[in-house]
């Protein structure tokens, strides 16, 4: 939600006008995230006339402090939307941040590499907020991602698959 959206978009100015259309999926309960990206792409388009997005609702896999028990039924609720929509995309890129929506997401993307159907890179970018410890969506995704990117040295350090950048959002 908040967080993760705006650490998204920050990443997402940086990026050229040639990563588009930018195909923005997350949580049916997440009214600020959507408000905030129609906002940051009404100001990008001033500067890319071409910019092309969509806006796609997923359930959401994980609320904060729900039990293990029941996320693990939320997040296959969350997968079994999360297929159809990721098969229609077809997307070359996800690039991901780590709102618990990103798992089922990238499992979807993968399901459709295994198939031969498209085969998709995964980039994770792990929180700021995250100075010692993954997050959960990030423990999942370490094994998974084509690259795993934190911004701290201390992961970087738990964590040699990963990649070390700096503060980049």
């Amino acid at each position: 939600t908040g967080g993760h959206t705006t650490e998204i978009l920050r990443l997402l100015s940086c990026l050229s006008e040639s990563y588009s259309p930018r195909h923005y999926i997350f949580a049916d309960s997440d009214k600020m995230s959507e408000a905030k990206i129609r906002s940051f792409e009404q100001k990008r388009s001033e500067t890319f006339s071409n910019s092309q997005f969509t806006l796609d609702r997923i359930p959401r896999s994980r609320e904060v402090s729900q039990s293990w028990t029941s996320s693990v039924v939320t997040t296959l609720y969350s997968l079994l939307y999360s297929l159809p929509l990721t098969y229609k995309l077809k997307p070359d890129l996800i690039l991901c941040n780590g709102p618990g929506t990103c798992v089922p997401v990238c499992a979807s993307a993968l399901l459709l590499g295994l198939l031969g159907i498209k085969r998709t890179i995964i980039v994770y970018v792990e929180s700021i907020c995250r100075v010692e410890t993954l997050s959960l969506s990030g423990k999942i995704l370490y094994y998974f991602s084509d690259y795993f990117i934190v911004q701290w040295p201390d992961l970087k350090a738990k964590y040699p698959r990963s990649v070390y950048l700096g503060r980049i959002v």
